[in-house]
């Protein structure tokens, strides 16, 4: 008998399919709380707060009457129909039902549209700062990632001319997501008109538009991207239930498209997985139907969470942060603390500082290089009062030591 080595069987997309930092600073937080330590983390993008009561009674109302077998595919019927009311009435949106896919979570959904459209030496427009999972799944598809970077003076949106630098005749999809993770962006109507005209200019060109944070924003308007002159039939648009229902676990999401589009992502749908849980469509349904009192309860907690984090950032020397007027996140600017030390520790990249952070000031953050930007930092600010104000506390003394 000779040896054998699963490792080498391995296929490479499977190296390329996990969050990265994110990951590995999450565990590191736990592992190190596991120990004993006390540990303040702003890592993961999860509400903190419960799926409001009546959501989790009309699951279990669906579940009593014996709506746990498999969904068809793309989603039950009546929330697609619920879906696409929803879409038309806030968001000037016009869908058939049978142009929604409903799926096991937002992010299904974008990997749904990415695997639909893109084949091999497709082109794919990152818009940096971007969410990692989409170049993961742009990789996937055997897509080819271009990325498209704008800085914190910049307020982290590209100009629409650089984007239209990018393009080649290869370019298929460009990805926008806005509310914006990670830096809590969000684009203008004015600068999204801008942008339309960039993807009326070019014969082939998609967009993926992820909308997910849709009900956390706090200042300005949201505008949906396909809902511009001419581009309902040039636009994917992807959302879910898992930030604004505080519903993650429950893995719903959905996307709109052009009707060819969306046949062709249930039917991938179908493959991969199956149609989503179906009593937790049900829920879905009683979540769109609701007062949305709790919704508004947790924006406006996550609104007061956002002044504090910009009173306190704002307050450190060297730092700089765009403004925040959506999501929970904060994406400041830390190349000014690039290359100091703390006594023999040089913080010599953005990931060598948040690794002293963490271990010697017991704060758990996201190094930036993970969404695209190795010159900043990801703070998720989902997280209760008092934990958020001992990690922001324990932030700016830890860059106050750095020399």
């Amino acid at each position: 008998m000779f040896p054998f080595d699963v490792s080498s069987l391995l296929a490479r997309r499977a190296a390329q399919s996990d969050e990265g930092a994110i990951v590995r600073m999450s565990q590191r937080a736990r592992d190190l709380r596991a120990k004993g330590q006390d540990i303040a983390s702003l890592t993961i993008g999860e509400p903190d707060f419960d799926t409001p009561l009546h959501i989790q009674a009309a699951a279990t109302e669906a579940m009593r009457k014996g709506l746990t077998h498999y969904s068809p595919v793309a989603g039950i019927a009546d929330l697609r129909q619920a879906l696409a009311k929803k879409l038309k009435d806030e968001n000037g949106l016009d869908y058939a039902a049978s142009e929604i896919v409903i799926a096991n979570g937002a992010k299904q959904a974008i990997a749904n549209a990415v695997l639909a459209l893109i084949e091999p030496g497709d082109e794919v427009i990152l818009l940096s700062p971007y969410w990692v999972s989409y170049e993961i799944t742009v990789r996937l598809a055997s897509g080819i990632p271009v990325v498209v970077k704008a800085g914190v003076e910049e307020n982290f949106k590209a100009p629409p001319a650089r984007i239209a630098a990018a393009l080649t005749e290869r370019t298929k999809l460009l990805i926008l997501n806005s509310p914006n993770n990670p830096t809590g962006a969000v684009w203008t109507k004015a600068e999204l008109e801008t942008l339309a005209q960039v993807v009326v200019s070019h014969p082939r060109l998609m967009v993926l538009s992820d909308e997910i944070y849709e009900y956390i924003l706090f200042d300005g308007k949201m505008t949906s991207f396909a809902s511009l002159p001419g581009m309902r039939e040039r636009a994917i648009t992807v959302n879910g239930f898992s930030k604004s229902f505080a519903m993650t676990g429950w893995r719903l999401g959905y996307s709109a498209g052009p009707a060819p589009l969306a046949v062709a992502m249930a039917r991938l749908q179908s493959g991969i997985t199956a149609g989503a849980n179906s009593f937790v469509q049900h829920a879905a349904l009683t979540a769109l139907s609701s007062p949305r009192d709790d919704v508004e309860t947790m924006r406006r907690r996550y609104q007061a969470r956002r002044d504090i984090v910009v009173s306190a950032l704002t307050a450190i020397p060297g730092l700089r942060l765009a403004p925040i007027p959506a999501t929970f996140y904060a994406f400041p600017n830390v190349g000014a603390f690039i290359g100091r030390k703390a006594g023999n520790h040089v913080m010599d990249s953005v990931e060598t500082l948040c690794d002293w952070l963490l271990e010697e000031m017991g704060v758990a953050i996201v190094p930036g290089s993970a969404f695209g930007d190795p010159s900043c930092i990801r703070l998720s600010f989902a997280t209760g009062e008092a934990e958020l104000e001992k990690a922001l506390a324990r932030f700016a003394g830890g860059l106050q030591r750095l020399v």
